[in-house]
């Protein structure tokens, strides 16, 4: 499968279109809130209850999803893995998506519903972001290298959306 440019608006409409319970996190989280941040993956956390596992099966058949660590395999998640709390590294014929379990110290879906709020990314498509406050908080209790390089830039969007709204 080639992929020529990611479409994360086409990944998040077949996700919406399925009916797939999710949040917005990660880079991804981030540009639609106004930071000037770049990513090479969709990152979401889902619900994991057997309905929405159900419909995300369903989404990533769609979308051709298949593990990114043994692209040779075209090994495909099943019920049991997006049941866990791992990580879920995709190729898609849209982009790659990570499916999560869980970000930071063990935030799961339920418990970042409450720090996320519903966004239009375009055409009508709404979908749940996680907001900038928790995402830095996230991306702090990991402390990964990644993490800390984009943790000042997002600081600072969060700060200019602050200066904004007062």
């Amino acid at each position: 499968m080639q992929i020529s440019a990611p479409d994360y608006h086409r990944i998040l409409r077949i996700l919406t279109g399925h009916g797939v319970n999710f949040i917005v996190v990660g880079g991804v989280s981030a540009a639609i809130q106004g930071a000037p941040y770049t990513t090479f993956d969709l990152d979401v956390v889902h619900a994991r209850d057997a309905e929405n596992i159900s419909r995300l099966l369903s989404a990533l058949e769609e979308l051709e999803a298949y593990y990114r660590t043994n692209p040779e395999r075209w090994s495909k998640p099943d019920a049991s893995h997006l049941s866990s709390l791992r990580h879920q590294s995709l190729t898609t014929r849209l982009g790659h998506l990570d499916i999560l379990g869980m970000i930071g110290r063990g935030h799961e879906y339920g418990d970042l519903l409450s720090h996320s709020a519903e966004m239009d990314v375009g055409d009508g498509i709404g979908v749940r972001v996680l907001d900038l406050e928790t995402l830095i908080r996230t991306k702090e209790e990991v402390a990964a290298e990644k993490d800390r390089a984009v943790l000042p830039l997002l600081r600072r969007t969060l700060e200019e959306k602050s200066r904004k709204r007062q």
